[in-house]
């Protein structure tokens, strides 16, 4: 009996414990789930926005511009030095306008005439002495005027205050002279609505312009106009008045910060007569302040001597 007895097998199983899994996934997959949620996010922001907002963000993180003239200086000679003769080094802007002629060979030429200048008189050409005789007494004007461009634009530019409305300044050299507007845009006004007195930012756009405006010491005009469909409270007051004193107001900022009364040839109110975009009155656009350096040529050539 004692041979039928069965030793007693216990079996052990030992477990093999697994090192505890990382945490690293669960941080990817919750920077994946905030990225779509921001993703997401910016395309319910663009569908709710409008052109012209975006095009004002897109503006707003753009780089500064920089002068469009040859060098920093923004001044009348564009950074260019003159020699002992009085003339501008080789290189400059005017050499290269003065390369070509001033007419096309084909137009028929005259005799000279004794009353004609410019730099084609001693050569016999009639018509390109004419020429540069027109050349010589407007040519000072608009280089000022482009010079005066930029010198507002850099100014607008350095101001954190008026950098976010830098599409409602429009500034341009025309054959009338130098046109500088101050236009409203949806979501973005440089008047309070129904209001003749500018905001902070209006403000500081006229002030950085005055002393440049009195430095060209040229005939000002200064206008108002209203957008159609603009409510007024008050039945006697409307777009006239209301474009009239802004135009006023705007007069007044200027003087307040340089500009003399002296230059000012006229202040008008132009109501809703002259929108900007003629075929739509209502837009937002339609209701700014416009000042008009004029071009007024002088009697004689400035350098003309007795």
């Amino acid at each position: 009996m004692a041979g039928l007895e069965q030793p007693i097998i216990v079996k052990k199983i030992k477990k093999e414990v697994h090192p505890a899994h990382g945490g690293a996934w669960k941080i990817a997959y919750a920077d994946f789930v905030t990225a779509m949620m921001a993703f997401f996010l910016l395309l319910w922001l663009l569908a709710q926005t409008t052109d012209e907002q975006k095009k004002g963000i897109a503006d707003y993180f753009a780089p500064t511009a920089v002068s469009p003239s040859a060098s920093g200086s923004g001044g009348v000679l564009g950074g260019q030095a003159l020699d002992s003769t009085g003339a501008r080094m080789s290189g400059s802007a005017a050499d290269a306008e003065e390369d070509a002629p001033a007419a096309p060979d084909r137009i028929a030429r005259g005799d000279t005439d004794g009353n004609l200048g410019g730099s084609s008189l001693d050569s016999g050409n009639a018509l390109e002495a004419d020429s540069d005789s027109s050349y010589d007494v407007q040519s000072p004007d608009q280089r000022a005027f482009h010079s005066a461009a930029a010198s507002i634009r850099q100014a607008w530019q350095a101001m954190p205050e008026v950098t976010p409305f830098i599409d409602n300044l429009l500034v341009e050299v025309t054959e009338d002279g130098l046109e500088i507007q101050i236009i409203d845009q949806q979501g973005r006004r440089m008047f309070p609505e129904g209001s003749k007195y500018p905001l902070e930012h209006t403000r500081a756009a006229l002030a950085a312009i005055a002393p440049v405006l009195q430095q060209l010491g040229q005939p000002i005009a200064i206008s108002g106009h209203i957008a159609a469909g603009t409510r007024f409270e008050n039945p006697r007051y409307g777009p006239w008045e209301l474009s009239a004193d802004r135009a006023n107001v705007t007069r007044s900022v200027l003087g307040e910060f340089g500009l003399a009364d002296s230059n000012i040839s006229e202040v008008t109110g132009r109501g809703m007569d002259d929108p900007f975009f003629a075929n739509d009155p209502y837009l937002a656009s339609n209701e700014r302040v416009k000042i008009v350096v004029k071009n007024t040529a002088p009697p004689l050539p400035p350098d003309l001597l007795p």
